[in-house]
């Protein structure tokens, strides 16, 4: 994606942060007549240590999405995830010769994908899930019985996504501190992901504290 050398977040543990706050995600690959095609879905985050570590994107997918069968054709795809996002309206800035803007947080992540077909594979896969978004339905899985989960399991592919590359970008008008101090003012008063940015600022220190640079415009 544009990432403007401001906006580029390249702590990834920051990045890591943000895909498990924000586990829906756009997987996107290429068709068989190569044009994008997107699955909008849910992937948990997971950071290996030790030999063999890096990071690994887990999910799956309905069978008859033929998403798992261009996967399995062309591994290399891309998995995004998008944080709080809002307007931004100009009357933060203390002069009139400005224009409105989107702030938002993403992470763009460059995966190889491995499917995850056979039944006791996909039924460790799906407890993983399970244990991060639930874990108390892990009992009812476990006593629905075995023919029933068998048929459920058959319905899905999973895959595992290993990230080869990642990007992430906080865009909260770092380059424009005369703005911080109305502009978390703003956002903390206002909707959720609004509020969400303000801590976000907070973290960054962008609340306006910081001392504006010489000849910052």
């Amino acid at each position: 994606m544009y990432m403007p050398p401001q906006f580029n977040a390249k702590d990834p543990a920051v990045a890591l942060e943000l895909m498990r706050a924000h586990p829906f995600a756009s997987l996107i690959s290429t068709d068989d007549d190569g044009l994008p095609y997107v699955t909008h879905l849910p992937l948990v985050a997971e950071q290996r240590t030790g030999e063999g570590g890096g990071l690994v994107l887990w999910g799956h997918c309905a069978k008859p999405n033929p998403h798992w069968c261009y996967l399995q054709a062309r591994p290399r795809a891309v998995a995004t995830f998008l944080g709080p996002h809002a307007y931004l309206s100009p009357q933060v800035y203390p002069d009139l010769a400005r224009v409105p803007t989107w702030n938002y947080l993403a992470v763009h992540c460059t995966v190889e994908a491995r499917l995850v077909e056979d039944a006791p594979a996909k039924d460790a896969l799906l407890k993983r899930l399970i244990g991060e978004h639930e874990p108390a339905y892990a009992q009812q899985w476990r006593d629905l019985g075995e023919e029933f989960q068998l048929k459920m399991l058959a319905g899905i592919v999973g895959f595992e996504l290993r990230v080869t590359a990642l990007q992430c970008k906080i865009k909260l008008n770092q380059h424009r501190r005369e703005s911080h101090a109305a502009m978390h003012e703003r956002y903390a008063a206002g909707s959720g992901d609004e509020r969400a940015l303000s801590v976000w600022m907070e973290r960054l220190g962008l609340t306006g504290a910081e001392a504006p640079a010489k000849g910052a415009a």
